[in-house]
């Protein structure tokens, strides 16, 4: 089990310049990444970056939501709820009541799966990753007790074996479950750091 603080996050420009990202990790096959998480910045209404060949799970963490309108019509990003849409999909963000944070899995669904569960029930359990593959546990509310470490909001924790979990009223993370869909495939976590 590893442990990435909060305070570690390192905040960069988005791709397109429309806000701050702060990278969390990410999934690499030699020089290939095959998957990537990270917290957003939402400033404002506006375009989202270009992913085009990666599935793109956002939730939002922090703030209202919004809608991500696009030629067709519209998703609604409401908090703590994901949202799974295409990444080369042209979206443009439209607050529905001001800045917001929300949480980005974006990974390649021809090498890997992805998927983002939110948990806030107080109560014990144990959260175990999917064969040959690993859970990212990302804090989103109060101080959950991960692995027997009470961790804060924004802090993430890595396991690839089962890992027990206890919630408090007040307490919520998001479960991010990643795995190879080539069983032979050997995906290496880089977890960010300064």
């Amino acid at each position: 089990m590893q442990v990435l603080k909060a305070a570690d996050l390192v905040e960069v420009p988005w791709k397109n310049g429309g806000g701050i990202t702060r990278g969390i990790a990410r999934g690499v096959v030699g020089d290939r990444v095959v998957w990537t998480l990270s917290r957003a910045d939402v400033s404002e209404n506006g375009p989202f970056s270009d992913f085009a060949g990666l599935r793109r799970i956002l939730t939002v963490v922090e703030g209202q939501g919004m809608d991500l309108v696009h030629e067709g019509g519209a998703l609604t990003a409401a908090p703590f709820v994901p949202v799974s849409f295409d990444g080369g999909l042209a979206v443009t963000s439209r607050l529905h009541g001001g800045p917001l944070t929300d949480l980005n899995l974006m990974f390649d669904p021809a090498a890997c799966d992805g998927r983002v569960r939110p948990l806030q029930s107080a109560g014990s359990m144990g959260l175990t990753p999917p064969p040959r593959g690993l859970s990212a546990i990302h804090v989103v509310s109060g101080s959950p007790e991960i692995g027997g470490r009470t961790c804060g909001v924004a802090d993430t924790v890595f396991a690839t074996e089962r890992v027990a979990a206890r919630l408090a009223e007040g307490d919520a993370f998001l479960e991010i479950a990643l795995a190879p869909l080539d069983q032979s495939l050997d995906i290496t976590l880089v977890i960010a750091s300064r």
